[in-house]
Order: C-alpha cells, then structure tokens, then sequence
C-alpha cells in the first residue's frame, strides 16, 4: 500500500481522509497543515504532521491537498503552485462507492466523495474536489481545480472551467458551460452559460456580482491559459 499525506485538516481533508479509510488503497500517514496549533495534535484520529512544506522531506509519500472554501476557492491552486511538486506525486481519491464508468477519466490530486457518478466519457481535470451525490452525466469536462459541492448534478455536455465553483444543490443544464472562477451559489438552476469570474445565483441564475479577490487573481494570471483536463495547468501564483 503506498503512503500519503493530506494537505489541509479542514473539513474537506477530514472527508478525504475518510474516503482514503474506506477505500483501503493508501495508507493515511497523516495530515499537513500550516496552522502551528494543530501540529502535534489529532484530527478524528489522524496526526497531523507539520507544516505543508513538509511534503519535500516525504519524496516517497503521495500526496492529495485538500483546502478552499467558498470564501477562497483558489486557495487549492495556490498551494499546489507553491508546493511545486511534479504530477506523479499526486493521488487520487475515489470512495468505494462511487460509480465511474470505464471510459472516464480523473486527473491527478483529484478528489470523489461518497456516491458520485461519473455517467459516460466524463473528463475532470487535475485537483477537483467533487463531493458526495455529485453526478456527472454524459460528455461532461470539469477541469483543473474546480469544486463541485454536494448533490451538484450537471447535465450532458456541460463544461466547468478552470477553478470553477458550484454550490450543494445546484443544477446545470445540458451543454452549459461555467466560466472559470465563477461561482454558483446552492441550490440554484443554471440555464445558460456562465462568463468568467462572476457569481451567479438563483432560479434561474443570474448574475449576483464578480467574484472575490482571489478567484479574480487566479483568472487573471491565466487569462491566455487553455487548460486542459488531466494535465496540471499553467502556473497559478
């Protein structure tokens, strides 16, 4: 069984290191964490290590980040830059239970939760975060860093780019594409395609404002990127 660290000892770590639990292929040696608080201490039974920098003194450990939240969806892209590691050092998690059919693919880093679906040639990308009872159906292609949050379910076709961040609940139709570092907030029903760096909400969505400072920063850096899915993207800063 290979070793690995969790970067992160937030909520989404902790979900991750369960999914590792469940699914028995690694061998959780603990977390990472930049807070000095937590060092030294245990979180649900998991030791946390050290600092995140501490990922270059384990060369033979994998590796998963797991951070963001809806405040700071750029914070994972952040921390794999400055991290800096090569692409074969990056797990990827998949919870027994969810469902992944055969001619789809997930990149490196990559995290699904509890009873996600992947339908049919579905591609995500390096370092997506897809949370339980998410389902992706036919031809869907979420790429590098995007967040898709509980029972998120994207209809055929539809495409999230870079760094793009869906809220529980939500519904994207079919052919729909999700600008990157948008956000969509819970619960809403996306009908139409999505511009970069916007937040929408609603039933239908619509437009709420730009988005936070950091996503800005992410698309701005990559303004002339065409990222791909199952390839680390260009540099984030």
């Amino acid at each position: 069984m290979n070793g690995l660290v969790i970067v992160g000892a937030g909520g989404f770590a902790r979900e991750t290191a369960q999914a590792v639990a469940d699914a028995g292929e690694f061998t959780l040696l603990g977390h990472l964490d930049d807070n000095p608080a937590l060092h030294g201490t245990e979180v649900d039974g998991v030791p946390v290590l050290g600092g995140c920098d501490l990922v270059h003194d384990l060369p033979d450990v994998q590796v998963v980040v797991c951070v963001g939240n809806p405040r700071d969806y750029a914070a994972r892209a952040r921390l794999v830059h400055r991290l800096a590691l090569p692409a074969e050092r990056y797990a990827t998690v998949v919870h027994p239970t969810a469902a992944v059919s055969a001619s789809s693919e997930i990149g490196p880093g990559s995290v699904l939760l509890a009873h996600c679906v992947l339908t049919a040639a579905v591609r995500v990308g390096a370092h997506v975060a897809v949370m339980p009872h998410v389902v992706l159906t036919h031809d869907d292609v979420v790429e590098d860093f995007a967040t898709l949050t509980s029972g998120v379910r994207l209809g055929g076709s539809a495409r999230l780019k870079r760094g793009a961040y869906v809220g529980s609940g939500a519904l994207v139709k079919e052919g729909t594409t999700i600008g990157a570092w948008s956000l969509i907030g819970m619960g809403s029903a996306v009908l139409g395609d999505v511009p970069p760096g916007e937040v929408w909400v609603g039933s239908p969505a619509r437009r709420l404002r730009a988005a936070d400072a950091p996503a800005l920063d992410q698309l701005a850096a990559h303004a002339h990127d065409v990222a791909s899915p199952h390839v680390l993207g260009g540099p984030v800063t």
